[in-house]
């Protein structure tokens, strides 16, 4: 496997880092490209969860992915988090399609997984890539910065829909566009087909983000596959051991684990 830092600059100007993890080449298999996840970790936009980033890209390099994990603009970085958060997305995405001869990716199955506030990320992200005032102010085009897929766990959707109070402090960094503080309102029937997993008893990450964001995809036609488990609680990630933190047993949860393979067979299934 092949494995990088690199530095990239958005649509604003802004650098930011992403990290590869590519499968090396074979010469002998029948399919010469591998789809692509783009892991977008959550940490309440002041911090990125390790948790979510490297174990997550490594568990779909198991299953015959390559993967990036992006790092995006926190609270603490200079600048509101929008837009340069998704333009991060976007700017990862169009730099994969457009180097997907030399890493071995196919570029029509770039896929983009964000976890709490990276769903929100790549949510919005997915509202600005086919947005015509965002397109024409940072000159891409939709095809070439829209995923193909897209997954979003236990994902921060709505920022007025959470458990806790948002200080002052941060508020001043969050967005204004209504597109933006509540992504459901960016989808439209381009939205890419959206997997969706979260565990109902959440308490940060309020269960009405994910129905409200299945209702808008429902309300656009938009293909979606949902899994909402009772027991959970907030950031799981794999929910397996290896990603479990000491004295939060909670997170290692079998039955929530699931989402992971049935992530893969959904992929399968829309990937071909």
């Amino acid at each position: 496997m092949e494995t990088k830092s690199l530095t990239l600059t958005n649509f604003n100007g802004r650098e930011f880092k992403v990290h590869t993890y590519f499968l090396e080449k074979n010469p002998k298999l029948a399919v010469q490209t591998r789809p692509l996840i783009i892991v977008i970790p959550g940490g309440s936009f002041n911090h990125l969860s390790a948790r979510e980033s490297e174990p997550v890209a490594l568990a779909y390099n198991a299953r015959g992915f390559n993967s990036v994990v992006m790092e995006y603009n926190l609270v603490q970085d200079p600048g509101k988090i929008y837009p340069d958060a998704g333009l991060d997305v976007l700017t990862t995405v169009k730099y994969c399609r457009d180097h997907a001869e030399e890493y071995g990716i196919d570029p029509n199955k770039i896929v983009t997984l964000g976890f709490s506030a990276g769903g929100h990320v790549a949510s919005a992200a997915n509202f600005m890539a086919n947005s015509e005032k965002f397109a024409k102010k940072y000159d891409y085009q939709a095809e070439e910065v829209r995923p193909n897929k897209t997954i979003l766990g236990y994902p921060l959707i709505n920022i007025d829909q959470i458990g806790f109070e948002i200080s002052d402090g941060q508020e001043k960094d969050l967005p204004d566009e209504p597109e933006l503080r509540d992504s459901a309102l960016g989808v439209t029937r381009e939205t890419p087909a959206t997997f969706i997993f979260q565990a109902w008893d959440d308490p940060v990450v309020l269960i009405s983000n994910s129905i409200e964001y299945i209702r808008a995809l429902y309300a656009n036609q938009v293909e979606c596959e949902a899994h909402l488990f009772n027991k959970g609680y907030h950031g799981f990630s794999l929910a397996r051991p290896e990603t479990t933190e000491s004295g939060k047993e909670w997170q290692n949860n079998p039955h929530a684990a699931r989402w992971f393979e049935m992530s893969i067979e959904w992929l399968k299934q829309e990937l071909g």
